[in-house]
């Protein structure tokens, strides 16, 4: 598959592709992620039939990709449970079931126990400027 038909498929569905922000170095990596795991699922067709087509599969992807794909760098968890608060809880699960495994076959861990990996303290697309997030809202304690 060649770039020229997901460009086309992502045009047609409104997404504007964006070449230039001022003081937004990492912006292409944050959009560019959720489309190359599009174009690498297997059910990924090689040409969409229709408009309709491409939405009904978008419609599957887009929630699954969210709720269910863990993101190696959100500490292998999804969107999802880092922003409902489920994350902590299923870390902490994690770590007790990679415990049970040492306990039960320490010579399989050369390393010790294994711990699974942190998760994110915070996320961000676009960070706002420090001085925003330090003095928080407008108008807070006034």
């Amino acid at each position: 598959m060649t770039s020229q038909p997901v460009a086309l498929l992502l045009a047609t569905l409104g997404v504007v592709p964006s070449h230039s922000r001022p003081q937004v170095s990492d912006d292409n990596p944050f959009s560019e992620a959720p489309f190359k795991t599009l174009e690498y699922r297997p059910d990924f067709p090689d040409r969409f039939g229709s408009y309709e087509d491409a939405e009904a599969f978008c419609q599957r992807f887009f929630p699954w990709y969210n709720i269910e794909h863990r993101h190696g760098a959100l500490g292998l968890m999804a969107p999802h449970d880092i922003h409902s608060g489920l994350a902590e809880a299923k870390w902490q699960r994690r770590a007790a079931v990679l415990r049970a495994a040492y306990h039960a076959h320490p010579e399989r861990f050369r390393r010790g126990v294994p711990v699974p990996p942190p998760l994110p303290t915070v996320a961000w697309i676009n960070k706002p400027p420090a001085a925003l997030v330090l003095a928080g809202p407008e108008g807070a304690g006034s």
